[in-house]
């Protein structure tokens, strides 16, 4: 039934099947089997994480179906990114696959249903069921907004309480002008700032921020946000986002230019990032790896190369809701296989 619903859904064009599936999911009830084996715990940010393995931003954008996707057995979820204001985001077509890379090009745009509904979705799924989940919030800037720290402040002030974590996400290629903002003195002045914003929040000074950065960063860039994130207390960095680059090695002829990549292609690639910034980190920063997961072994390299957490989102679009379940199962016996007591002991074990 799940396979013939997921070779369905990929005959349709990639943003209604997506709606479909969204739609579907606030009624589904999963039947699977959720039990964490002690391996995969660890104590993070201030936070007990069950498993490692999480749902990206974007494929839950405005909080709707939280509670199905922690049923298909991820450790935690992050919903958005939201902006402020809601917005449709860019013009469609934007959003097509690259069946044969197992990749995805999108060019959304962030749209979303602001923060008034969000803010709403997630008070309703902590009251009822998910008040001991970790939920993080991926925050992001309205098109036209002028001040992009004016937009994650309210982000912050509205959604902070009822958030585990919060993400900045500042690398995007969809939002003109946001990837700026991984420049070294607009970084340093924005993550201040935002710093700042959160010691004046007593109900969120101890917030864990998290930073969500691009794979298409140099070194200097690269060491610029590893410095400056040490020195002002960032919690995590989220590595990577999608890519605006097109690796040579894609089987789809001709894909579209414009939109970031997803998928297996940004594997290697967020890989080399990951080890790079544990070792300019000095392995003193939580890394969230991003990019390319499809099945155990891939999650285990993650680690290996420095992330204590990881994210998937395309590999959930091509498998189906039993991925989750496979890829833990196929973790554990890695972890034990090479002798390991914890998933901790892996972290950086490649680097």
């Amino acid at each position: 039934m799940i396979n013939t619903s997921i070779k369905f859904l990929k005959l349709l064009p990639p943003e209604i099947a997506h709606s479909i599936t969204l739609k579907a999911l606030k009624f589904i009830k999963f039947k699977l089997d959720t039990s964490e084996d002690q391996i995969l715990h660890q104590h993070l940010f201030g936070l007990d994480f069950s498993n490692p393995i999480g749902l990206a931003a974007g494929f839950d954008k405005n909080a709707e179906v939280v509670k199905s996707m922690f049923s298909m057995g991820f450790g935690f979820v992050e919903v958005g990114t939201v902006t402020p204001k809601p917005q449709k985001g860019n013009q469609k077509p934007r959003v097509f696959r690259l069946e044969k890379d197992n990749a995805i090009i999108n060019s959304l745009g962030f749209n979303n249903k602001g923060l008034i509904k969000v803010k709403k979705n997630i008070s309703k799924i902590k009251n009822n069921f998910a008040r001991n989940k970790i939920i993080g919030v991926n925050l992001g800037k309205n098109k036209n907004t002028l001040n992009a720290v004016d937009d994650y402040f309210l982000g912050i002030e509205q959604l902070g309480d009822l958030s585990s974590y919060i993400t900045i996400n500042i690398s995007s290629p969809n939002t003109d002008g946001l990837r700026d903002l991984q420049l070294r003195g607009n970084f340093e002045n924005l993550i201040k700032q935002i710093v700042k914003k959160r010691e004046e929040i007593e109900s969120i000074n101890k917030k864990p921020i998290l930073i969500k950065i691009s794979p298409d960063l140099n070194e200097d860039q690269l060491r610029d946000i590893a410095l400056i994130s040490l020195a002002n207390n960032i919690d995590g960095l989220i590595l990577t986002n999608t890519s605006t680059k097109r690796p040579n090695n894609l089987k789809t002829k001709n894909p579209p230019y414009k939109g970031g990549i997803s998928g297996k292609p940004l594997f290697e690639n967020s890989n080399k990032i990951l080890k790079k910034m544990y070792n300019l980190t000095n392995g003193q920063i939580t890394l969230i790896g991003v990019g390319g997961i499809s099945n155990g072994s891939d999650c285990f390299e993650k680690i290996k190369s420095g992330a204590s957490l990881v994210q998937l989102y395309t590999a959930l679009t091509y498998s189906g809701p039993l991925l989750v379940s496979k890829i833990k199962n196929e973790l554990i016996y890695l972890i034990k296989t090479d002798g390991y007591k914890n998933i901790s002991e892996v972290v950086g074990k490649s680097v």
